[in-house]
């Protein structure tokens, strides 16, 4: 989906993170740019955020590193199987590879659909908005949900979403997608139209396919939503954990670190 214009607004942080982009084109190395600077973009929604994101293939990490550290940056991996951070003074910068649930993973086809844009004079690429979607479908932390910003985008740019594709990109996870779906019809009564219908009928024809299928195994899907109020569910009410699946990049020590990480993260909320 093409970009007609500039990118706009909080140019005093923005200088900042000029810094890190044009290290990593300097380096070569190829990158996205994503988070909240997106939903600006494609939904017109602003707001303050502290780090800057940058999505890139899992194989360019390193590589990304090593570019920032040149360029008189702390960085750090810190979880290894979906993000890195590199800190200059006030310059906070995310290296995204994959969700934080072990979903998502930055792939080619995230940058063979990218859009030009603008930023500061620099020309860069865009995370593709069904990629943006995607990835933060999964986000319903207790502290944090990104449905907002789904149906913000979608408010803005339903007509010009690639919807075979995003539907493609949920895969078994098709269900997350039909809440996202059914919540904008909620949330927007007035335009459900903006949904295609040959998407909701194929998802609800699912679904009703679905309650006439046998039960699924012991499993408990809520771990890739949410970190935490799910573990419950996983340590003692003996549902099998679905960060464990093939599909999911992580493994017991990684959910163990993200798990520890969130007590870290509570106190840090509490100290600011």
């Amino acid at each position: 989906m093409a970009v007609k214009r500039r990118l706009s607004g909080k140019d005093k942080g923005r200088r900042l993170h000029r810094r890190s982009v044009i290290a990593l084109q300097d380096a070569g190395v190829p990158f996205l740019i994503g988070g909240a600077y997106i939903v600006e973009v494609y939904a017109g929604v602003s707001r303050q955020t502290k780090d800057f994101d940058l999505y890139l293939r899992p194989q360019h990490i390193d590589s990304a590193i090593q570019a920032l550290k040149r360029a008189g940056y702390k960085t750090r991996k810190t979880f290894p199987h979906w993000l890195a951070k590199a800190k200059r003074g006030s310059d906070r910068v995310d290296l995204i590879f994959r969700a934080g649930n072990g979903l998502c993973e930055v792939d080619d086809s995230w940058f063979e659909r990218a859009s030009g844009g603008n930023f500061l004079g620099l020309e860069v690429k865009l995370c593709p908005p069904e990629e943006m979607i995607w990835m933060k479908a999964y986000i319903m932390e207790r502290e944090r949900f990104d449905g907002a910003d789904i149906a913000h985008m979608l408010q803005s740019c339903a007509d010009k979403l690639d919807w075979p594709h995003l539907l493609h990109r949920f895969g078994p996870d098709w269900r997350v997608l039909l809440s996202h779906l059914v919540l904008f019809g909620y949330i927007y009564p007035g335009q459900r139209d903006k949904i295609p219908t040959a998407i909701m009928d194929d998802l609800i024809a699912r679904l009703q396919s679905e309650k006439r299928a046998p039960g699924a195994e012991l499993i408990c899907n809520g771990t890739l939503l949410s970190r935490k109020q799910y573990l419950l569910d996983v340590q003692e009410r003996g549902f099998r954990d679905a960060r464990l699946q093939a599909r999911v990049a992580m493994n017991a020590r990684d959910i163990a670190d993200w798990t520890k990480a969130i007590s870290k993260e509570e106190d840090s909320r509490k100290a600011q």
